[in-house]
């Protein structure tokens, strides 16, 4: 018996001591969590210089005199965040080995003195922000960094004012800031070790990752809506305060019971290289045409992070060789290779990018408003960004910090009524007018429509997009107004680099001379790599000057420099003159050409077939497709005298092989239709079940129904293929 007893109770001792590693684990994974987050705070570099700076400017009752705090207005861009701020930055080069302040004890005492005032006075901010995201982020780092070794009693009076950041406050509403909002809650229930109130942060966390189209968050088409008036917003806080959060805290539950699932992961994959990624200028650079009230703010021209993307690796091999590229870009390990087209049709902002340029159209419609609002006083000149906004872009820079010097009513691409000023402020979110705005696309040609009238006062033009291998194809035309006032389309504004080559009808090519230039019967227009070619010959206004601004005339923040800002700008535009009924207008980009190659245009056989009001059609010979935008139903004469007629408005690429038709793709910007039904000569059979085709043998006509995507692909391309019989 003994023998037996002490058989069994052996390998129940050796199981227990096997597992007791395991059960350990479980009740140490905070202390994991925890200091992984505290190792990624000890990451950063310390300068001497600058503690040296903050310590000066620091009073001796550890305030800062260049600190407002009487001032927590909206516009005065709570400059208090400098004073917690700083409080993160001292205790970071108290805390970091390599710090040549590690563990100063001077420095420990000037934190305790400045954390001292701030919780004494506790300043609240009139900008939700300020009081959720912003303070209680930089007290929560503090006590992470340095709350064992600070007094308790300002370690319990930080504590209320880093809960202002709770699941119930306004601004931890679905989408990025609830995120944000969850990860300073998680980061302070780290440092207090409320292990069942992390568990459920965690989880809301973990289940933020979705698709809420319609709604606040990411849209089916992987761009992201912050608020419900589905302006872009996919890589201001679509990137930093959603995705980015998100993968902060996959990396840092990575491994623990807490770790996220890799569905969940791979979808954010999907969204950064789908989404995200399409909307930077090679996946490295901020393009501007998506940004919005940001646009008034200095920036810096610089590639992007790569540490959402070390994330990612270390979580998931999903779609690694695509994150990887986009990681080597921005470290200048490579080229870029990556040629697309995508139309995000919950967004209508239609991108274009080749190796060696990104292009995009931003638009709106009924469904979405224009334009982000004003907010805390940025952003109050922005009122025709998404009126078919049309930037080229080689390097990335090319408009970059243009704003205090650029006319507004002058966007690259638009059409704008020339008003003596802009509306207020208050007058800039408006919604759409026109339900008919979409594109075609086919992963890689693209054509876009835009039925426009301005919210603001009425202009109205109907305006296309063509997008083939190299080159794009700008149409307008039904351009009329009945306001006392110049309208104006515009070929682009952009910073003058080099000099301005142009030709005319029976000229050679010349430099243009700095100044304002109105040049009649011209045929092309060249600089710094990109050519503009007119195939009509029109009279355009070109200005290559420099002109005059200031940060502070751009919006209505305080403690912005006055200070005038002069640059050389091009601006290059059609003036279509007072009242116009039917104005119009058409010319080609082509990125990287040279003047040769761009004078040489005219003869590649490249057609305009219509840009009339109810439809708007090009042919590029060389690769024998034909797009065009159908504003109504009606028939089209193609570049070989075949006819094709559609039953509905519609944008088409419609692409032959030889004699015949072999590919269709098609959108419906009206997202009002299941099938989209076309006629085309001869006998056509379809090849797949998204197709019928029904051949008349007396007309010798196939009629082409297409099923269309519904619901949340509403406005979404399709392409099938057709098979011509002879």
């Amino acid at each position: 018996m003994e023998t037996s007893s002490s058989g069994k109770i052996l390998p129940f001792l050796v199981a227990c001591v096997l597992l007791l590693p395991s059960f350990l684990s479980l009740g140490n994974e905070l202390d994991t969590i925890r200091n992984r987050v505290v190792a990624e705070l000890l990451t950063s570099k310390i300068s001497q210089e600058q503690v040296t700076t903050i310590l000066n400017q620091m009073a001796p009752d550890g305030s800062y005199p260049f600190i407002d705090y009487t001032d927590l207005s909206r516009t005065a861009g709570f400059p208090h965040r400098h004073h917690t701020g700083n409080l993160v930055y001292l205790a970071k080069a108290y805390s970091i080995p390599s710090s040549p302040f590690f563990k100063n004890q001077e420095i420990k005492e000037r934190i305790i003195t400045s954390l001292a005032y701030w919780v004494t006075h506790d300043y609240v901010g009139d900008n939700w922000h300020d009081n959720q995201i912003t303070t209680p982020t930089n007290l929560v780092n503090l006590m992470l960094l340095m709350g064992d070794e600070l007094p308790k009693d300002l370690v319990d009076k930080a504590q209320p004012i880093i809960g202002r950041a709770h699941m119930n406050a306004s601004g931890a509403r679905p989408s990025g800031d609830r995120i944000v909002i969850a990860g300073i809650l998680a980061k302070n229930l780290l440092f207090t070790g409320d292990k069942e109130a992390f568990d459920e942060v965690i989880s809301i966390i973990a289940n933020e990752i979705k698709f809420s189209t319609g709604e606040r968050g990411m849209q089916h088409d992987y761009s992201f809506h912050h608020r419900v008036d589905r302006v872009n917003n996919t890589t201001s806080y679509g990137y930093g305060k959603y995705a980015n959060a998100f993968g902060e805290w996959a990396d840092y539950v990575a491994g623990t019971s807490y770790a996220f699932d890799t569905d969940r992961i791979n979808h954010l994959v999907d969204y950064y290289l789908d989404g995200v990624y399409k909307q930077l200028v090679y996946g490295i650079y901020e393009d501007i045409s998506v940004k919005n009230r940001s646009i008034s703010n200095r920036s810096t021209f610089q590639p992007k992070d790569v540490l959402e993307i070390e994330r990612l690796l270390r979580s998931t091999d999903y779609r690694k060789q695509e994150l990887e590229e986009i990681m080597q870009l921005r470290k200048g390990e490579r080229t870029p290779t990556q040629s697309f087209a995508k139309f995000f049709w919950q967004t209508e902002h239609f991108v274009v990018q080749r190796p060696d340029f990104y292009t995009s159209v931003r638009m709106f419609s009924t469904r979405n408003r224009n334009m982000e609002m004003p907010y805390n006083g940025p952003g109050k000149t922005t009122h025709h960004r998404a009126d078919g906004t049309n930037y080229i872009q080689l390097k990335g820079d090319e408009y970059h910090d243009i704003w205090p010097v650029y006319d507004w009513q002058k966007i690259s691409g638009t059409t704008i009524l020339q008003k003596p000023e802009l509306h207020g402020p208050d007058n800039i979110q408006l919604d759409g007018l026109t339900d008919f705005v979409g594109a075609a696309e086919d992963g890689y040609f693209g054509a876009v429509g835009f039925d426009f009238i301005s919210p603001h006062d009425g202009t109205q033009a109907k305006k296309g997009w063509f997008f083939f291998d190299r080159v794009f194809v700008c149409l307008g035309t039904g351009i009329s107004s009945d306001k006392p006032y110049p309208v104006v389309s515009t070929v682009d504004q952009v910073l003058l680099r080099g000099p301005v080559w142009v030709q005319q009808q029976g000229s050679s090519s010349r430099r243009l001379a700095e100044g304002e230039h109105t040049l009649t019967n011209l045929e092309w227009l060249h600089h710094d790599g990109v050519g503009y070619w007119f195939p009509e010959s029109p009279t355009l206004t070109v200005k290559n000057q420099v002109e005059r601004g200031s940060w502070a005339a751009i919006t209505d923040q305080k403690n912005i420099s006055t200070e005038e800002v002069r640059k050389k700008v091009l601006t290059a535009y059609f003036d279509h003159g007072i009242r116009p009924e039917d104005a119009g207008y058409a010319y080609l980009v082509a990125p990287r050409v040279s003047q040769e190659e761009l004078a040489s245009l005219s003869r590649s056989g490249l057609r305009i077939l219509a840009n009339n009001t109810r439809q708007q059609a090009v042919f590029h010979p060389a690769l024998e497709q034909t797009q065009v935008v159908f504003y109504e139903a009606g028939s089209l004469e193609l570049a070989d005298g075949s006819k094709v007629t559609v039953d509905q408005p519609g944008i088409l690429l419609i692409n032959q092989d030889g004699k015949s038709i072999d590919t269709l793709t098609i959108a419906d910007p009206l997202r009002s239709q299941e099938n989209f039904v076309l006629h085309l000569p001869g006998r056509y059979e379809g090849s797949s079940n998204e197709v019928k085709a029904v051949w008349d043998r007396r007309k010798n006509t196939t009629s082409i129904h297409v099923k269309l995507p519904q619901g949340v692909y509403a406005g979404k391309s399709v392409t099938v293929a057709v098979r011509f019989v002879d």
